[in-house]
Order: structure tokens, then sequence, then C-alpha cells
């Protein structure tokens, strides 16, 4: 025997469900000569009859009735699946995934803004070094970096960043900078990422561009954290080669100042990366289109403006 077709099963069990050829046909959004030719051939395909017709009425008949008991189970099963897909959804939070700094310096300040346009989104943020496996974790968003993006089936370039050197205030207090080259005279601090990253500009590299005195040694204190080393700065340490999205903020307080806006740009971009079923999820598609917005914003920001040295 032939299977019965879902076509054929969707009419007569929405006949046993609404009543009536005309419910159904309405519940499915049919013609009633549709349902009643797709419950013929299901009745066809099974050599008995499923639906008595008394004048104009239709009703189920003995094996209709032992037929919809079964096959309403299985609807209903059908439809309790469904329901928790959706529910699983609906509960389920946008988690984004991003490198320790960019979490705690850059989106983990930008996220406010978000929660201000949707405020009925939940969005987790991990900071973590290791690239997760998307798709197989539970990570719907990455932010990474340059090489490392390659890692991911769906990529969107960011931003690329510059870094600038900062202090805090209180580190150059009653001291007259004169120059660029006076900054290198004062304890330096280093960001030193790791091996499988293109290495940000050093203090060497810095040096370089304002033309100090190629004899001098460049030492200090290394973090391989862009966020651990800008602590440092803010606490009065030294001088730190600062990535401009992560100090905006700093800045503008008060907290760090910048001698002398002279910058460089990182020789890679920052990438997002995602997962294909995160745009499915509540928010998601909005989440992925407003990143995206703000790291555009964020571009213009890091660069210098027009005619500034570099």
């Amino acid at each position: 025997m032939p299977n019965p077709s879902l076509r054929g099963l969707q009419a007569f069990e929405a006949i046993g469900r609404c009543g009536s050829v005309s419910a159904a046909a309405e519940d499915l959004g049919v013609t009633p000569g549709a349902v009643s030719q797709l419950v013929r051939n299901l009745e066809q395909c099974l050599g008995l009859t499923l639906l008595e017709r008394r004048g104009r009425r239709v009703e189920l008949s003995s094996w209709g009735r032992l037929y919809y008991r079964e096959v309403a189970k299985g609807f209903q099963q059908l439809s309790h699946a469904a329901n928790i897909l959706t529910r699983a959804r609906n509960e389920t939070g946008i988690v984004l995934s991003a490198l320790t700094s960019v979490a705690n310096r850059w989106v983990g300040r930008k996220i406010f803004d978000w929660q201000s346009l949707c405020p009925e989104s939940s969005v987790r943020i991990l900071g973590q070094e290791q690239e997760p496996r998307i798709g197989i974790e539970q990570v719907d968003f990455r932010i990474t970096y340059g090489r490392r993006a390659y890692a991911h089936e769906h990529v969107a370039n960011l931003f690329t960043d510059w870094v600038v050197p900062v202090c805090s205030p209180a580190l150059i207090a009653n001291r007259v900078l004169d120059s660029p080259q006076a900054i290198l005279k004062f304890p330096l601090l280093n960001v030193e990422w790791e091996a499988d990253y293109k290495a940000s500009p050093q203090w060497r590299d810095w040096a370089a561009l304002v033309h100090a005195d190629g004899r001098q040694t460049f030492s200090g204190l290394s973090f391989a954290l862009s966020s651990s080393a800008i602590d440092a700065a803010v606490n009065g340490r030294g001088f730190v080669l600062a990535q401009v999205s992560m100090v905006l903020d700093e800045v503008a307080s008060g907290a760090l100042m910048v001698p002398f806006d002279i910058r460089m740009q990182l020789s890679e971009s920052y990438y997002l990366a995602w997962d294909r079923t995160a745009l499915e999820k509540p928010f998601g598609q909005k989440f992925h289109k407003w990143l995206i917005g703000v790291a555009r914003q964020q571009e213009l920001l890091s660069a210098p403006a027009k005619g500034a040295a570099t």
C-alpha cells in the first residue's frame, strides 16, 4: 500500500478537528473542493471510507473515527515540536563572544546603546581568547581579529583600529612635553599579542615615525591583553600605545590624555563571525546589522583626522 500524502492527511485531520469540510478549507486556506479531493485520494490510498456523506453534511465513518484518533496524535506531536523550537528561540538570548579586551573595552561599552534601542532583548557577552566553534558551542556571534577570522564560515569585516600614545595626567604633572620624542623618556608599557596575530605597532615603530634617536633602547613592562596595559596607564604607570576604540571613554573623562595625537594603524582588521541560525533568533538580524553599523562608526572615530600626522 502506498504511503498517504501529507496534504491528504492534513485535509483529513482538519475535517476531524474543525467538524466540516468548509471549516477545514478555511483553516487550511484552500477551497472546499480541494479538501474533498484530497480526502478522496486518501481514501483510495487506504482502501477505506473515512467520511460518510449525509446530504450536505459529512461525518467521520467508524474507520474515519479510528484513523482520526491516531492521525491527530501525530499532528499534535508536530505542533508540540514546533512550539518547543519557538519557545527555545524566544527564551534563548543572543550570545556574543569577543576577544577579552574587545569585550571589556569596546563592545561591552557599546552594548548599553543596544539595550536602549532594544530593551526587550537579552545579550550575554563572553570574553575569551580562544576561537569558539560556532555551530557547535553556544555562541551566536564572535568578534575576532585578523587571520583568526578564517576559522569561521560566515564573516564580515568590522573595522581597522589605530593606536595612539596615552597616559594619566598625573604621570606628566608639572612636566613639559615639548616634543613627541619626550614621551619616550617616560616608562613605556608594551602590548605583546599571541604569536598567531600580526604584531601591533610597538614603541620602536612609533619612535621611528616621530624621528626619535634611533640608538634608543626600549624596555618596560609587557602585557598580553591591551585592556591590562590600559589599566596600568590609567593608574599612572606609564605611556601605552592604546587602541583608540578602547580609550575613548577614558580620554573623554580625563582619566587618560593624548599629549600628541600621532596614530599608527593596526596591521589587520577586526571581524564579525556568526552562526547562520543566530539570524533566526528574535533580534538576531537586527543585532547583526547594529554591530556592523557601530563598527563603521568606530572606523571613522579611530582614524586620524584628515591632515593629522600619522
